[in-house]
């Protein structure tokens, strides 16, 4: 199993380096700057000033190689607008984002991987036809959209919860954002997992089983669920990556003071260190979901370690 670690953590190194190096030239090659929006005198001068002060008039090359020797360390920066290092800001709202995903996610998988089992378990029926309606139903909804009717229903008119807002970070404010972003995972746990059963149902080795005399339960519970859960795992793991980036419209829609809204401001106001430090945690926490998530596939299926 170590050597199965070791495998998988130098096999993300060229990911982070390339996501690094992207993010760096891209805002080093677009149109515009900070110093321009931070002046309020059109002299070049000032503008020469400010560029010196905030390292931007050194070749890209050189920008790069300093922004690499600091990423080393674990240091991301100093914001352009604050002045305050960009690793003090990424704290102060991780936690916020991870309460969004960690109950968007607990939403969607405590309902859509249930529903798409007993969907599969009887393929046609009342249930079945009902969960695959509410998978493409939610499939098919846009967050934006549906965070203003959940928005307008249950905090406008019902006034049972407030619209926007961080608050004391209480449950009551974390409901209507965690419901949003969670809608769409949940449908598409509900569809994997019933397309998931139904192939393993089929199986020559659970009809094996079944001829054994085996009970229908313990063929379920001992081959149909172990077997399909590598399939959902793939699944979850890639949306708990997913909603990483899902969760900036969220965060902007609801007010939530997540990485979400940090890297979106940052953008419009075109400071690059923070812009360059949020992407970098989005893609550092989905490369180790997906890291976590091969490490269960080995504990499920031994076979995949030596793959």
């Amino acid at each position: 199993m170590l050597s199965f670690l070791i495998r998988r953590l130098l096999q993300t190194i060229p990911t982070v380096l390339a996501v690094v190096l992207l993010v760096f030239v891209l805002f080093s090659v677009v149109p515009g700057s900070i110093v321009s929006s931070m002046s309020d005198d059109a002299d070049p001068q000032v503008e020469l000033r400010l560029k010196k002060q905030l390292g931007l008039d050194d070749p890209v090359h050189v920008r790069f190689g300093a922004y690499i020797a600091k990423l080393a360390t674990g240091d991301f920066g100093t914001s352009f607008r604050t002045r305050e290092p960009v690793t003090a800001m990424l704290a102060k709202r991780a936690w916020p984002t991870l309460q969004l995903i960690f109950a968007a996610m607990a939403f969607s998988v405590v309902l859509g991987v249930p529903l798409g089992f007993i969907a599969a378990l009887r393929p046609g029926g009342l249930v079945d036809s009902a969960a695959m309606i509410v998978a493409v139903t939610g499939l098919s909804i846009a967050k934006f959209w549906l965070g203003l009717v959940i928005m307008y229903v249950f905090a406008l008119k019902l006034g049972w919860l407030p619209s926007f807002g961080y608050g004391d970070g209480g449950l009551k404010y974390l409901l209507l954002p965690a419901l949003t972003l969670g809608v769409s995972p949940m449908a598409l746990f509900a569809r994997t997992t019933r397309a998931a059963v139904l192939e393993i149902m089929t199986a020559d080795f659970v009809r094996t089983a079944r001829s054994k005399g085996m009970s229908e339960t313990r063929v379920v519970k001992w081959h149909v669920m172990r077997n399909a859960l590598v399939i959902i795992l793939t699944t979850v793991g890639l949306q708990f990556g997913g909603l990483m980036g899902q969760a900036v419209v969220v965060e902007k829609l609801f007010s939530w003071p997540g990485i979400g809204s940090l890297l979106v401001d940052s953008v419009l106001q075109r400071d690059i260190p923070a812009v360059q430090g949020s992407i970098l945690v989005v893609v550092l926490a989905f490369l180790a979901i997906n890291l976590l998530v091969d490490l269960l596939y080995g504990v499920i299926d031994p076979r995949i370690r030596y793959a």
